[in-house]
């Protein structure tokens, strides 16, 4: 939010600089984000002087030039200038940009104005014309000044330059009662109030509001007033729409609005300075003089004022006349009731609408007005009538015209204030700090909340309806404290501190352990928006549209729905990384999938894994290598290993859709693993062209099975031996049938198997391959001897061939 400083200093005069105005601001909750400089012309006509043209002859060497000597008034020598304007003669008054001034183009562009030589001449300035001050279109010839000004007048006093300095507020949400240059005052007067400054806030004054005549009356009609609980308009006749005079404009140019046309503007300046949105409608528009407020039947076209025809809901408050919908209240104007050049009378809306309804409407219309932004929050429900005397009143002035009709306000309820009642015990014990009862008196009469009784115990209060923020004792404790000021709260130098004894800390203990050790093997934590776009289940057939977690109120249609499976948000951030040239990556990511199942609700949570490039970082010392599905199943049996699960493990065939090879690990018949590669069609939908390999551990069936029992075993005294066996086997064949059989043969003594050579080729016979596998034997309580170990061999050997058809090459 934009606060122009000269406009603050209509409500409350404070002669304090900018800085110390935008600390107190802070300070009070207004945190101010930066300060810039408006200048209503672009350089303020810095270095522009006034000067006397004494002579003027024709330049010997160009027929279109002369030559001047001008009096800047500086009290040195005339300066020669060469000009190519037409209209230049000696004894005029004219505007000169000296040597060293700074001029600006229509883009803003500068150059700044030296001395040099035009046609072997000296120059020592530039008189100007007015488009190159920024003052008009005109380029014809210099600009004639009024002859009674003196040499050496500054420019900027000339033409009334506006110079200003603009506060860059972070509002937040709930400060409704601070969007507006009144609100801001208001809240710096409390602040300058507690420094014992006693500032008076000046209001506007309406007093000359009067109707001239009785001629056009505009008849209002409100059908719902929960969703309309005040109304207010009048007519004003015979307009002239126009530009805004310079004031007008200038004030709306600081804080980042472009003029439009002085009713327009007006209706803006007022939802500015004080906080209430207005509409003007043109009256010759309004059918059948009547204003009804109601909702119309859902599906109803109307074409707003950005050229867009929308489709109306049943719950949308419209503005309409004898003919149908000519406003969405509270929202935007339609494109058929605007005011134009040819308007000559308007019918002025002040209101105000539900804040929830006008919520809701602007969300499901994809907009965000000025008006809207203040509706949904909430405004001063006891200004809206005095809101359209200051507009009816500022469209005199700048437009012309009369009050045609009296003011029409519909308020069947009052809005009433808040009561609450404050606990001196609770303030402190909230604060930390015991205030002197007279200082929080102070406070909140500075934010014109009433005192309507005082006990020992606290002080009974009513609140302004318009702080819709502050309708507890809790929050009327914080207003307390944001005017008193959090830095003024002194903190003692001891610290205290509990340990929460939480369900949840051996479930964490375990994710802590597992994502310390993904970390060391290379892998970054992600952590990806749990809302993304519906349209993502449309490339699995695995998740299906009725299982969708849809928001009601999201904030944009990639951010409806909860996600079912963590596999996209990971290849959006593979993709966001490989499009900035971080190609190798391994990513892990906790977080939880959403399913609306017929049995109602449902969240899981998942450990996912994404492997994607290169193994390492490019070095000399060795060449590079692509991560590969065997590194990555090794990534996994780690993790499955670390946390004690890996001898419970058994491999099925992936059922998923998602991937073009890969693996389902089980316990039992509960699946808990998959894993594999990502087929090329998702990649593509992302615009990924490498290989990613991804993996789905479900961590709810994984904390099942996961114990905390930790054993141990003496490190064996007696030594290991290995074994090696050269298989020929079917190309058909598995290592993990291989395996299997090794363990079923010998379950004591055989500690280790391990495939350390695949052969497939020529002296092979065909449909064959060769496997070389490692075999540990040891036992732990002796010395094994040779016996033992070709005993052990012998059964292997004869298993793999009567089970796999195994032969020794």
């Amino acid at each position: 939010m934009r606060i122009s400083y000269n406009w603050l200093k209509q409500f409350i005069k404070i002669d304090w600089n900018s800085e110390d105005t935008s600390s107190l601001l802070t300070d009070l909750g207004l945190e101010v984000e930066g300060v810039d400089k408006f200048e209503s012309l672009k350089g303020g006509l810095e270095g522009i002087v006034v000067g006397h043209v004494l002579t003027c002859e024709k330049h010997p060497d160009a027929d279109k030039l002369k030559i001047t000597t001008v009096d800047l008034g500086d009290g040195k020598e005339p300066v020669q200038i060469v000009c190519g304007a037409p209209n230049i003669a000696a004894g005029q008054k004219v505007p000169v940009a000296t040597i060293g001034t700074k001029l600006y183009d229509k883009e803003g562009n500068a150059f700044e104005i030296k001395k040099g030589k035009i046609r072997g001449q000296e120059s020592f300035g530039m008189i100007c014309a007015e488009d190159e001050l920024g003052l008009g279109e005109g380029h014809d010839g210099i600009m004639i000044l009024n002859e009674d000004l003196k040499p050496g007048t500054l420019g900027k006093d000339v033409f009334d330059v506006e110079t200003d300095e603009v506060f860059e507020i972070g509002l937040t949400p709930n400060r409704a009662d601070a969007m507006s240059h009144f609100g801001v005052a208001r809240d710096l007067k409390a602040g300058l109030a507690l420094k014992d400054k006693i500032i008076e806030l000046i209001t506007p004054s309406v007093s000359n509001f009067k109707v001239d005549k009785r001629t056009l009356k505009v008849d209002v009609s409100v059908e719902d007033d929960k969703l309309a609980p005040r109304y207010c308009g009048v007519t004003i006749s015979d307009i002239t729409v126009k530009p805004s005079p310079s004031w007008l404009q200038n004030r709306l140019k600081a804080i980042g609005l472009t003029p439009k046309n002085n009713i327009v503007d007006v209706t803006n300046y007022v939802l500015h300075e004080l906080g209430q949105p207005l509409h003007a409608f043109d009256a010759n528009k309004i059918k059948g003089n009547k204003v009804i407020i109601k909702t119309v039947e859902a599906g109803t076209k109307f074409t707003t004022l950005d050229d867009v025809e929308r489709t109306l809901d049943a719950e949308d408050l419209m503005i309409c006349h004898a003919d149908g919908p000519m406003c969405i209240a509270g929202v935007f104007g339609g494109k058929d009731s605007g005011v134009n050049e040819n308007t000559t009378a308007i019918f002025l809306e002040s209101a105000y609408f539900n804040p929830v309804s006008v919520r809701k409407t602007a969300k499901r219309h994809a907009l965000n007005t000025d008006a809207s932004f203040r509706f949904e929050r909430g405004i001063d429900p006891t200004i809206t009538s005095y809101a359209l005397k200051r507009a009816a009143l500022l469209i005199q002035e700048v437009a012309g015209g009369e009050i045609t009709s009296d003011i029409v306000d519909i308020y069947p309820k009052k809005i009433e204030d808040f009561q609450v009642f404050l606990n001196f015990e609770k303030v402190t014990k909230v604060i930390g700090e015991e205030l002197p009862k007279e200082i929080i008196k102070k406070i909140l009469v500075s934010l014109d909340i009433k005192v309507t009784n005082v006990t020992e115990a606290g002080l009974g209060l009513v609140i302004p309806s318009y702080r819709v923020d502050v309708q507890r004792e809790i929050d009327v404790i914080e207003e307390i404290l944001r005017v008193y000021g959090y830095n003024n709260i002194k903190f003692t130098e001891k610290l205290n501190a509990t340990i929460a004894n939480s369900s949840r800390t051996e479930e964490y203990k375990v994710q802590n352990i597992v994502a310390n050790q993904l970390c060391s093997l290379g892998f970054n934590e992600m952590m990806a928006n749990s809302l993304t776009t519906p349209n993502y289940i449309k490339l699995s057939e695995n998740l299906k549209e009725e299982f969708n977690v849809i928001m009601l109120n999201p904030l944009s249609n990639d951010l409806s729905a909860m996600r079912q499976s963590m596999l996209f948000s990971g290849l959006e951030a593979i993709s966001f990384n490989i499009n900035r040239k971080r190609g190798d990556l391994k990513l892990f990511e906790f977080g939880k999938t959403y399913h609306n199942l017929p049995s109602g609700y449902e969240e899981n949570k998942h450990l996912t894994l994404f492997v994607t490039g290169n193994r390492t970082e490019e070095n000399w010392v060795q060449t590079q290598q692509k991560s590969d599905f065997f590194l990555f199943k090794g990534y996994i049996n780690s993790i499955l290993s670390r946390v004690g699960l890996d001898s419970k493990i058994s491999s099925l065939p992936v059922e998923n859709d998602i991937f073009s090879e890969g693996i389902s690990l089980a316990i039992g018949k509960e699946v808990i693993v998959e894993f594999g590669t990502v087929k090329k069609s998702f990649l593509k939908h992302f615009d990924i062209k490498q290989e990613v390999l991804y993996a789905d551990i479900n961590w709810g069936k994984i904390q099942k099975y996961v114990s905390n029992k930790i054993k141990f075993t003496d490190i064996p005294k007696y030594p290991e031996v290995r074994r090696d066996l050269a298989l020929l086997l079917n190309n058909a064949t598995t290592f993990e049938e291989v395996y299997k059989i090794a363990k079923q043969t010998e379950k004591k003594l055989l500690k280790d198997i391990n495939l350390f050579d695949v052969y497939q080729g020529k002296n092979l016979p065909e449909g064959k391959k060769s496997y070389a596998v490692s075999f540990i034997i040891q036992d732990e309580n002796k010395t094994l001897n040779d016996k033992e170990i070709e005993k052990i061999m012998s059964k292997l050997q004869t298993n793999f061939e009567n089970q796999l058809g195994a032969s020794l090459r």
